[in-house]
Formats: C-alpha cells, structure tokens, sequence
C-alpha cells in the first residue's frame, strides 16, 4: 500500500474519492429499491386487492395511473430536494441541533 492510498483511507477527515462514489451508488440504489416497493405495495393495494384477482382493462388502467402519478410525486420531491441541497451548505449546523 502506498502513501497516497493509506492516507485517504486511513485518514482522519478525508474519505477515499473511489469509495465514497461507490457509497453514493448504492445509496442511489437502495433508494431506488425503496420507491419501486412503495410504488408497487401502494398501487397493488389500490388496483387489484379491492378489484380482485384478474388483471382486467380497468385494473391494467389503474396500474398506469397510480404508477404515472407515483413517478411524478416522487420527480417533483427529488426536484425540490435537489433545489434545497444546492442552495445549503452539505454540512450545516442545522444537523446538529
């Protein structure tokens, strides 16, 4: 192991670049997975177990409408998330009150 990589690893403050990308990504997917079950337990709820079992038009409908509407719910929060994380400091002392 060299310097270089001992430092960013083993060093107090810093964080491996490489590492904390991978942590970024998974993050990302875990929160991914997260939306695709909440999007798929509320819709299912929703469409098929008051309608029943069958996979009709109307249920196929339903599906489209609830998914449509849970995508869009969930691009306008990230969006606003994203306008608040951009116009704070990452590491505010608002966290730690």
């Amino acid at each position: 192991m060299d310097s270089s990589s001992s430092s960013s690893v083993g060093g107090l403050g810093t964080v491996d670049p490489q590492l904390q990308h991978f942590i970024e990504v998974e993050t990302q997917k875990q929160c991914f997975q997260q939306l695709v079950h909440q999007m798929t337990e509320l819709c299912w709820e929703k469409c098929m177990d008051k309608h029943g079992p069958k996979l009709d038009s109307w249920a196929e409908a339903c599906f489209v409408n609830c998914v449509e509407c849970f995508i869009d719910t969930s691009q306008f929060t990230l969006n606003r998330l994203e306008q608040t994380r951009k116009s704070k400091p990452v590491f505010s002392e608002s966290f730690s009150d």
